[in-house]
């Protein structure tokens, strides 16, 4: 007597990994009654089992129910290139869509440090070119504020220049008998009418 018929069942992916060791791998497993087909594409086209180019290999297992596969890339992708991961039976299909995206090589960042440092170069020299273009305009500003200053202090210490100082002219007195007042730079000084 046959045992029970084994219920059908959708494809359905269980797990996928990639890893860039020696050369990129990447590995789809996908589970379905009855047992699903494995087929990789590449940026669209459809990669062959039996390819003749040796830059791509894929190798399939099946172990009924499951349906393992891995792609393997001689070179990793000097572009973002995008990969299928694709099983089916005529229950379902199930996908997985895997983007590579290339490391950044060294030389890019070694082309950021020259040109971080180029910048830094150039901006020390503009600045210097500026400081040298401004500053005859800067001494002359000094100048005039010390020419000022030293102005000013002469003025303070001549007695002949001194604006404060006020004309020595004797008061008229209104009246007979009264005091005369006259200014002195120093001090007022009181005189006596005769």
């Amino acid at each position: 007597m046959a045992g029970p018929l084994p219920q059908l069942a959708p494809t359905r992916l269980l797990y996928s990994s990639c890893s860039t060791e020696r050369t990129l791998q990447c590995s789809c497993s996908f589970h379905g009654i009855p047992t699903p087909s494995v087929q990789w594409w590449m940026e669209g086209s459809l990669v062959d089992e039996n390819n003749p180019d040796g830059d791509l290999q894929v190798t399939s297992t099946i172990i009924a129910p499951w349906a393992n596969s891995t792609i393997s890339l001689a070179e990793k992708p000097k572009k973002s290139t995008k990969l299928l991961c694709k099983g089916k039976n005529r229950n379902g299909t199930h996908a997985l869509s895997i983007l590579l995206i290339p490391r950044k090589s060294p030389s890019s960042s070694k082309t950021f440090i020259d040109g971080l440092i180029q910048g830094i170069v150039y901006g020390t020299i503009a600045t210097a070119l500026m400081f040298l273009c401004f500053s005859p305009l800067i001494m002359k500003y000094i100048r005039m504020k010390l020419t000022k200053e030293v102005a000013a202090i002469k003025a303070e210490n001549n007695p002949t220049v001194r604006p404060s100082q006020e004309a020595k002219m004797p008061l008229k007195p209104e009246e007979p008998g009264k005091s005369t007042i006259s200014s002195s730079s120093e001090n007022q000084i009181l005189h006596p009418l005769p």
